[in-house]
């Protein structure tokens, strides 16, 4: 694992509302620890067995400074459109598959519990559904790029 994947992991804690989470491979072993005290969560801590003592320190600073806020969408000229974000943090794709073709392109109308796309995360495949009718205008993600939780992922017309 790598910091960026901790980092995601940790977000996705604290967005979660889970109290603990152990996660043990390898030679890698994280336990993360949230406390909710009104509506700050605060990540207790992150550790690394001692086999990997350069990660180590490269993640302990990261256990006293806080998350940083996600950035917020740019403001689309547009505002009527919709905007629809990932519900969960993983690895966005446009397919069901490989050989088979993308669930939506730009200028396909949707309806209501269409599937949209596939996020993929700790090796499940969730298929995410449109929760509105109307026209894709655009597709903020590529295919198989990581996503955050509540990253925005398309953009729709409901007119």
């Amino acid at each position: 694992m790598d910091l960026k994947e901790i980092q995601n992991l940790i977000k996705f804690v604290a967005n979660s509302g889970v109290a603990e989470v152990k996660l043990e491979m390898d030679d890698v072993k994280i336990t993360i620890r949230t406390t909710l005290e009104g509506n700050v969560t605060e990540t207790t801590y992150v550790q690394q067995m001692p086999a990997q003592n350069t990660l180590q320190q490269a993640v302990a600073p990261q256990q006293i400074a806080p998350v940083a806020p996600v950035a917020e969408a740019p403001v689309v000229e547009n505002s009527h459109y919709i905007t629809i974000k990932s519900p969960i943090i993983g690895t966005f794709y446009r397919k069901p598959s490989p050989d088979k073709p993308m669930f939506v392109e730009v200028g396909k109308t949707i309806s209501k519990g269409d599937v949209l796309c596939v996020i993929e995360a700790m090796k499940l495949f969730n298929e995410i559904e449109s929760e509105v009718s109307g026209k894709i205008v655009k597709i903020l993600v590529d295919d198989m790029s990581p996503v955050e939780f509540d990253q925005p992922l398309f953009l729709v017309d409901p007119s």
